[in-house]
């Protein structure tokens, strides 16, 4: 379970990687999209914040009508939801309906997905802190 503190922390690596991305070149970076109508563009990587794991702030879009297949990250994911919403199965806690202005975290390895997005395109920034050299994301 994330406390107060533990989420302080993942904002301020959040804050941090905002306003550390103008200085490196891995916002040049594009993982390949998983999924048709979803986009991913990382703004900034980072080591830490321990051995053994990096820092991604990413940007993702996700056009009307699209439904993300469950999956799973090698960590954690904090998000905000910028523009747009949807429905967020994740496994061992309750559906919720995210809309702009919410945010919500994903636990290391939960398999989840995206439903329910609507007519709106869905614009959404992530911080993931992940095991380094694993993939962003795996089928569930």
């Amino acid at each position: 379970m994330l406390t107060r503190r533990g989420f302080a922390g993942v904002a301020s690596c959040a804050l941090c990687s905002i306003t550390g991305f103008l200085a490196t070149d891995a916002s040049a970076q594009t993982p390949p999209a998983t999924t048709p109508g979803v986009s991913r563009k990382i703004l900034s990587r980072s080591d830490g914040p321990a051995a053994g794991y990096e820092t991604l702030l990413v940007a993702i879009e996700i056009e009307a009508g699209v439904t993300i297949g469950r999956h799973t990250h090698p960590g954690i994911e904090s998000a905000y939801i910028l523009e747009g919403g949807f429905e967020l199965p994740i496994e061992g806690l309750p559906t919720k309906m995210y809309k702009p202005g919410d945010g919500f975290v994903v636990p290391p390895g939960a398999p989840h997905a995206g439903n329910k997005n609507g007519d709106v395109k869905t614009k959404i920034v992530s911080t993931y802190i992940i095991e380094k050299g694993k993939p962003l994301a795996s089928p569930a």
